[in-house]
């Protein structure tokens, strides 16, 4: 795009018009409404809308009808304060080329620059650990059970997908969330008709679904951990984070200094839209389900919609379920792998400032290419939990990068020091620290 299309970072004319004139003129150019805002905006959607939602239901009916009401409650405001905060905080510098690595950097200093880069990648690493896994056994699901083939070994099977995945990512980062843009609307359409589908099978069981103990009385300790691990399923669930840096800075080379209006109008479109189908497909889900499903589910490690298409008695239901499934897993994992890209290129460029060696941008590229191929690939290869992965990892260090890193610099930044004190930043930071938490559950649970 040229200044031409984007006058607001035109200068010609500046002491022809009114300042405020042309300060309400530049802020409605920003704010217009162009395709390139949609195309983001289905980006953010698609990267959300992964594995997450597709385990949510299990983990949520899982925890009963409480469980649901917990997150029925805390799902829009965490989406929205939370992604607002993070763009926020990527803006909070003058360089437009800045991205969330080098914000902490110039911030905080080069020490816990680099740890935060470590942990960033990290956090999204496991998220395409997760992906990865969760592909090769909905793929190997579709074969055998809606194919009645035999799938090839679970190795050639991992490496095939994979390898795909990590070529598609060659194309750039215009051409993926062109991609992912295209893939989000069918997906919207077959999870809310999903959803809809789902109304008729809708049954009590899960409304009367409480933990319970082992005389039979309403057990408030697993209810109380139950929410707990249920924190970080809802904060992976509708958490982009991975997307949020390179969507910011996109936005920043554009809109200058109308950036936060700009990325604020856009949240407000895709939020409402991701929090709206997400609920209503989860929600659908677990009423039509019994907790006894949902167990199995679990068990078989595999997403609701591969579960609903194995347990369905209508084939086409069962074929477009599988579909949306790996088509769904397949985006998110597109617009984690650029948030990722950008972690590990981060720490290699890093490392080689340090020793004063300059990396060519094609030989890092390839580098991290390589290196996310050979790890994605060998955690499908061996299968792990996905949900255990969700729980124990990934919605922890999600909630550390999307949730208290942007409040420490809304408290500690001078640019961001004007959105502080806001009822919501408390409750992003109550949410962050119980998502938190739950990694430390879960290592003391290991020696135990």
């Amino acid at each position: 795009m040229t200044d031409k299309e984007y006058p607001v970072q035109s200068k010609s004319g500046v002491g022809q018009i009114d300042a405020d004139v042309q300060e309400r003129r530049g802020k409605a150019v920003a704010l217009k409404w162009r395709s390139q805002d949609t195309r983001w905006m289905l980006s953010l959607f698609g990267t959300a809308i992964g594995a997450g939602v597709l385990f949510l239901p299990i983990d949520a009916g899982g925890a009963g009808i409480l469980g649901i009401l917990l997150m029925l409650a805390v799902a829009y405001p965490l989406a929205y304060f939370a992604h607002r905060a993070m763009c926020r905080f990527v803006l909070s510098t003058d360089n437009p080329n800045d991205d969330i690595t080098d914000v902490v950097e110039r911030h905080f200093g080069f020490g816990p620059g680099m740890a935060f880069t470590i942990i960033y990648f990290l956090e999204i690493l496991v998220i395409l650990m997760m992906y990865s896994v969760s592909i090769t056994n909905t793929a190997q699901s579709f074969m055998v059970n809606q194919l009645h083939i035999a799938a090839p070994p679970r190795w050639l099977l991992s490496f095939i997908l994979i390898g795909a995945l990590i070529l598609v990512m060659t194309c750039g980062t215009g051409a993926v969330t062109r991609v992912m843009s295209w893939m989000t609307w069918p997906v919207i359409a077959v999870l809310v008709g999903f959803a809809v589908y789902l109304i008729p099978r809708w049954n009590p069981s899960m409304l009367s679904s409480l933990p319970k103990t082992a005389t039979g009385g309403f057990d408030f300790g697993a209810l109380l951990l139950n929410f707990w691990l249920l924190i970080p399923v809802i904060v992976l669930t509708f958490d982009h984070s991975a997307i949020v840096s390179p969507f910011s800075v996109n936005v920043r080379k554009r809109y200058g200094k109308y950036s936060d209006e700009k990325i604020g109008r856009i949240l407000k479109v895709g939020e409402p839209l991701m929090v709206t189908v997400v609920l209503f497909f989860v929600l659908s889900c677990d009423l039509a389900l019994t907790p006894g499903d949902l167990v199995k589910a679990k068990a078989e490690n595999v997403s609701i919609l591969s579960y609903l298409a194995n347990v369905l008695n209508t084939p086409a239901i069962s074929w477009i379920a599988s579909i949306t499934a790996f088509v769904s897993i397949f985006k998110a994992f597109l617009g984690h792998y650029l948030g990722a890209e950008e972690g590990l290129g981060g720490i290699i460029r890093k490392v080689g400032n340090v020793r004063n060696v300059t990396i060519n941008q094609r030989t890092l590229n390839i580098c991290v290419s390589v290196l996310m191929f050979l790890v994605c690939w060998f955690t499908a290869w061996a299968n792990p939990s996905a949900i255990g992965l969700i729980e124990t990892m990934a919605g922890p260090l999600i909630a550390f990068v999307l949730l208290l890193l942007p409040m420490y610099g809304i408290h500690k930044v001078p640019a961001l020091k004007k959105y502080s004190g806001k009822a919501s930043n408390v409750f992003i930071v109550i949410v962050g620290i119980i998502a938190v938490s739950a990694i430390f559950y879960n290592i003391v649970k290991l020696f135990l």
